[in-house]
């Protein structure tokens, strides 16, 4: 099939059965174009919409969000993971209303040179915000190409990754370029999935090699397995005489970057000890069970401890160091974990 015939086919099948309804798919402009990009990036369409709808009501243009304070952006960012892509959506805005007062490039030569911006979604502002001949590779479009050209090797290679750049861009239509890279997303998220292709009822199955062989789910090649390290820490949950919890802002770079956690003890460290000589109190602690939660680099085994002040302690908030109220910590972008945890702290009937 010639890379005429493919973008046919695909656009055909996108006029039938596309998906027209998403909410990035409405008053299309630059700005909603790159935010449901990063947002999808690693993140199932199911899970990013209602993350994406209050972004955007809360953030309608790249103004709003580069004069928003990062603990704003982080908070409505809560549980979507991957923290780093808020962090420079926020950067990237600013640098956007301060350089370029607030306008996106059409060129994704330019837009690429932006924090968090690489090529494929500069390939996508282009061609569905701009309308311009740009060509994308995200997830659901390496699968597509590796699988119909035969592809070997893990896409996260780079000369793999090369090859099928090339294929991207020869198979990406002069003319409803827009069109044509939200079909081959579709293609790839409805039909060309990882598991159990639909492949009878995919347009592109006369050309698919892969089909051809009869074997679709060997392509893209899987990415090595590592053994995941395991680290172990514990989260002092330490509360005050009002019933308030301490929170530490964690450093900028790291896990949780930026986010606001509870503060954090080696696994072998005495957690009462820690307390005595740092707040000189310490009347009960309660040490809850350890569960793991996994990062995509390693696992962590956290003890959570809940730690209970008998007297007033001074000198310990600044603007890196807060007591919250547990069922209303206020707009704090928080990890996933510490969020679950102060709700389990909020439930606790009576708290104390």
């Amino acid at each position: 099939m010639t890379a005429s015939y493919f973008s046919r086919d695909v656009l055909a099948w996108f006029d039938q059965h596309g998906r027209k309804d998403l909410p990035w798919q409405k008053n299309i402009n630059a700005y909603r174009v790159w935010v449901s990009e990063i947002m999808l990036q690693q993140t199932q369409v199911a899970t990013v919409i209602p993350y994406f709808e209050t972004f955007m009501q809360r953030f309608p243009t790249v103004e709003a969000l580069a004069e928003a304070p990062q603990d704003d952006v982080l908070h409505l960012w809560t549980g979507l993971g991957y923290y780093a892509r808020a962090r420079n959506l926020h950067k990237c805005a600013k640098r956007i209303t301060e350089e370029f007062s607030g306008k996106f490039s059409s060129e994704v030569e330019k837009l690429i040179e932006l924090p968090g911006i690489g090529r494929s979604t500069a390939g996508a502002i282009c061609s569905i915000a701009f309308k311009k001949h740009a060509a994308i590779l995200d997830g659901n479009v390496k699968r597509v190409l590796a699988r119909y050209h035969c592809v070997d090797g893990w896409p996260g290679k780079t000369d793999v990754q090369k090859i099928l750049w090339h294929h991207a861009e020869q198979h990406t239509p002069q003319k409803r370029c827009n069109h044509f890279s939200q079909a081959m997303m579709d293609l790839g998220a409805t039909l060309c999935t990882r598991t159990k292709p639909a492949c009878e009822r995919c347009p592109l199955k006369a050309g698919c090699e892969a089909f051809a062989q009869g074997t679709p789910t060997d392509f893209p090649g899987k990415k090595p397995k590592k053994i995941k390290p395991v680290k172990a820490a514990q989260l002092l949950m330490i509360r005050n005489l009002n019933g308030e919890i301490l929170l530490e802002q964690r450093p900028s770079q790291g896990i949780w970057g930026s986010l606001w956690s509870f503060p954090e003890l080696d696994a072998d460290e005495c957690a009462k000890t820690h307390c005595e000589q740092r707040y000189s109190d310490t009347s009960r602690i309660e040490i809850w069970d350890c569960y793991r939660h996994t990062f995509s680099h390693y696992h962590l085994d956290i003890s959570p401890v809940l730690i209970y002040l008998s007297k007033e302690v001074q000198g310990i908030a600044d603007n890196k160091t807060r007591w919250v109220n547990v069922a209303q910590p206020g707009a704090l972008g928080l990890a996933a974990p510490v969020k679950k945890l102060l709700q389990n702290l909020a439930d606790l009937e009576p708290f104390g």
